[in-house]
């Protein structure tokens, strides 16, 4: 988490929503990670997970990423849980939960729902404070 923290904190330094991710395989070894460039790309898909699953997919050379890790600092949104589905994620472990947009665990259950193909076993709360913190601290200066 604290990679992904580190991330988060380079995404808030380029005036960034302050989200971060990584990329764990099986054997603990960092093969991507990510934070949010929706501004800096102009792009509504560039969330920090999506930019960790595609350098993952890439770095890997398969789209399916079984047996990894994702560590975010917030709870995914209902585009990046249901990408963590597509790509085969084995876990997902998040920071903060998000009122507004989470689609794991706090407004819809996309990773373990069994109407899906695939469900990823979730862990929530991890420096969930600090995740919580940086994104409050971001928000309260731009209001």
């Amino acid at each position: 988490m604290r990679i992904a923290i580190a991330a988060a904190i380079t995404a808030r330094d380029v005036d960034e929503v302050p989200i971060g991710a990584c990329l764990i395989n099986e054997t603990g070894e960092v093969i991507a990670t990510g934070y949010n460039r929706t501004i800096t790309d102009n792009d509504p898909t560039a969330h920090a997970e999506i930019i960790a699953l595609r350098a993952a997919a890439e770095n890997v050379g398969n789209y399916r990423l079984t047996g990894t890790t994702l560590y975010t600092t917030i709870e995914p949104c209902v585009m990046c849980a249901g990408a963590i589905v597509n790509a085969r994620v084995s876990r997902l472990v998040y920071g903060a939960a998000d009122e507004r947009f989470g689609a794991v665990e706090t407004l819809f259950r996309i990773c373990d729902d069994a109407r899906l193909n695939h469900r990823v076993d979730v862990t929530a709360g991890i420096l969930a404070s600090e995740c919580r913190e940086m994104m409050q601290t971001f928000f309260k200066a731009r209001r």
